[in-house]
């Protein structure tokens, strides 16, 4: 990094001097939280601006900011090109075990139905274009298994109803405080809402029983006629998996 955290928090009112405790990061961003007075918040430090498919941070904070309005994210204190401070928040973080209670699958359900009613981006997730991305850097696959996922990915329908999603809805970026609020906003943008269920459903694991737990939930009623799309948005989401996955090595 061009400049230490402390220098970054010298320049954000009300948080020069802060205390800082390293924190697990992303494979491009460095992460401390930060305690001042009472007050906890999370610092990330981007190594260069951000492009897709992520976020800009000022994006990312545009869209964090309407989530934290309806009660669904935490707020934004702090935002530049390569700067992202948000308040801390003291919940209980999601693990697998998490997803096999059929409450938590009810509650976050409910919970992306409200996420799926905010208002659009602006920015629609282009998979191919990632997708390509990857593959771009990928060293250690199988060169056949990187063409099907490819193939796989540019034959997906394009989405049929466009609604703002978060895109990583793994384990980790899931948090009861108590209520469920959604952690790390950066992959979000316009998309097809099943695509942040079926990320739900293929990253984890989960049996046929807890999707339809799911989507009953998530549809505030019957859900079966909706579970071939579902099917069909996990099969798109772990070939973005896989390249990802790869193209980090």
């Amino acid at each position: 990094m061009d400049v230490t955290p402390d220098e970054v928090l010298a320049g954000i009112e009300g948080w020069a001097g802060g205390t800082l405790s390293r924190l697990d990061g992303g494979s491009s961003n460095h992460t401390w939280r930060v305690d001042k007075h009472g007050r906890s918040a999370v610092l990330k430090i981007d190594d260069r601006p951000r492009s897709e498919p992520f976020n800009t941070r000022r994006r990312e904070a545009d869209i964090q900011t309407r989530a934290f309005e309806a009660g669904l994210a935490s707020r934004v204190l702090f935002v530049g090109e390569t700067v992202y401070l948000t308040e801390f928040i003291d919940g209980t973080v999601w693990s697998l075990d998490s997803l096999h209670e059929e409450d938590n699958l009810r509650q976050l359900g409910i919970a992306l139905r409200q996420l799926h009613s905010l208002p659009l981006t602006g920015r629609v997730f282009d998979a191919a274009g990632a997708a390509r991305d990857y593959a771009r850097r990928v060293t250690d696959a199988d060169e056949r298994k990187v063409r099907e996922c490819l193939r796989t990915i540019e034959a997906a329908p394009r989405p049929r109803n466009l609604c703002c999603c978060h895109n990583d809805l793994v384990a980790e970026n899931i948090i009861t405080v108590p209520g469920v609020r959604f952690l790390d906003w950066e992959y979000a943008c316009d998309n097809d809402p099943f695509f942040d269920l079926a990320t739900v459903a293929a990253h984890h694991d989960l049996t046929e029983a807890q999707q339809r737990t799911l989507l009953v939930a998530y549809l505030g009623g019957e859900g079966s006629h909706w579970h071939d799309h579902l099917v069909q948005q996990a099969e798109l989401y772990e070939a973005l998996l896989y390249l990802w996955s790869h193209s980090r090595s």
